[in-house]
């Protein structure tokens, strides 16, 4: 995919940084109880979205600190069928706390820091500097962002064991930050293992599911590279849920939704906190076995059924109502009728 200008356009105020984080801030929270209403996840499901929902977060917040009172650069976010920072935002994340130590020994001193803040507002009375209250930022995000908390390119989830009477042995899941897309996906794979504890054996999964289930493919290949990759490991379902895009006044796509929501914000019919977000589920279920390879590389592998699709959308009630008056077509897609989310309210 060839990066374009819209897959990389920069939030260029603090009115915009706020905004733009207290949109997604709100989103994802209620999306968590929407899904959770909708039963459109298992509750442990729920519970690993939530650990990577507040990874997501936590990483654009950072991104808000460091860029918030910075003039000479911005935070850029993808306007195209995404809504969300360009990936390359949180790579610059990473790297800058890597480099951590080499950043704070160049900070100003936070005591006369401090001292400069209090006799320009108590003494002179006049408004603090926006360079200096870039080295006040820069100070907050050096010595305060964890670097394990920033969503990374490709996180993995703990293996955990299934209860009793389950169907499967074991669960995981794993989330990455599609580079074409610009959107977070979340991945649930549930599984039996040949050996005698997949717990400890870890380390080869892990790895096999960093190299073959780390960007958007068809889930289907995907299913049957993990498969094929990892011969003790018997995959009975796997499901992988495509965040994204989140429709609002920062969008520019030509997706129908998109497009109807800002000529509504742009003829003052809806306000500008106005949103949606669609959210696809794709899953793929083993069921009989077949033999690969030669005499001595044999390999039983799974048959996998169709992927089932299933599209959804959330938004409050009046993007809704708009979208059933304007585009009414472009919702006979979706599994079930828009969900509804509460609206955001931004003062």
């Amino acid at each position: 995919m060839i990066p374009t200008p819209l897959d990389s356009a920069a939030l260029n105020s603090k009115e915009q940084y706020v905004f733009y984080h207290k949109m997604v801030d709100f989103v994802l929270k209620e999306l968590i109880v929407s899904i959770q209403q909708e039963a459109l996840c298992s509750q442990q499901e729920l519970i690993f979205f939530k650990q990577y929902s507040d990874l997501l977060l936590y990483s654009i917040e950072a991104m808000r600190i460091k860029y918030m009172y910075d003039e000479e650069d911005n935070m850029k976010v993808d306007l195209t069928d995404s809504g969300f920072p360009n990936y390359l935002e949180f790579r610059f994340l990473y790297n800058d706390l890597e480099l951590r130590e080499n950043y704070i020994d160049k900070l100003v001193d936070i005591d006369s820091l401090k001292s400069q803040f209090l006799d320009t507002l108590l003494r002179k009375k006049q408004p603090i500097k926006k360079r200096d209250l870039f080295k006040a930022s820069s100070i907050i995000y050096y010595t305060s962002v964890n670097k394990k908390l920033i969503f990374n390119r490709f996180v993995q989830g703990k293996i955990l064991e299934g209860p009793e009477n389950a169907n499967y042995q074991y669960v995981t899941s794993w989330s990455f930050y599609d580079v074409s897309h610009n959107r977070p996906f979340i991945c649930f794979m549930y599984f039996d293992y040949d050996k005698r504890d997949a717990i400890r054996d870890k380390e080869k999964i892990y790895q096999v599911l960093k190299e073959s289930a780390d960007r958007e493919m068809p889930l289907d290949a995907m299913a049957y590279n993990i498969d094929r990759k990892l011969e003790d490991i018997r995959p009975k379902h796997i499901k992988r849920i495509d965040l994204g895009p989140l429709h609002n006044v920062f969008a520019k796509d030509e997706n129908e939704i998109t497009h109807t929501i800002l000529k509504a914000i742009a003829d003052k019919t809806i306000t500008l906190d106005s949103y949606a977000l669609s959210l696809k589920i794709d899953e793929v279920f083993s069921g009989d076995t077949f033999t690969e390879g030669g005499f001595f590389t044999k390999q039983t592998m799974q048959k996998w059924s169709e992927v089932v699709k299933q599209q959804y959308l959330f938004a409050s009630h009046r993007v809704i109502q708009l979208l059933y008056n304007q585009v009414p077509r472009a919702l006979d897609k979706l599994e079930k009728e828009p969900i509804l989310m509460s609206d955001l309210k931004v003062k």
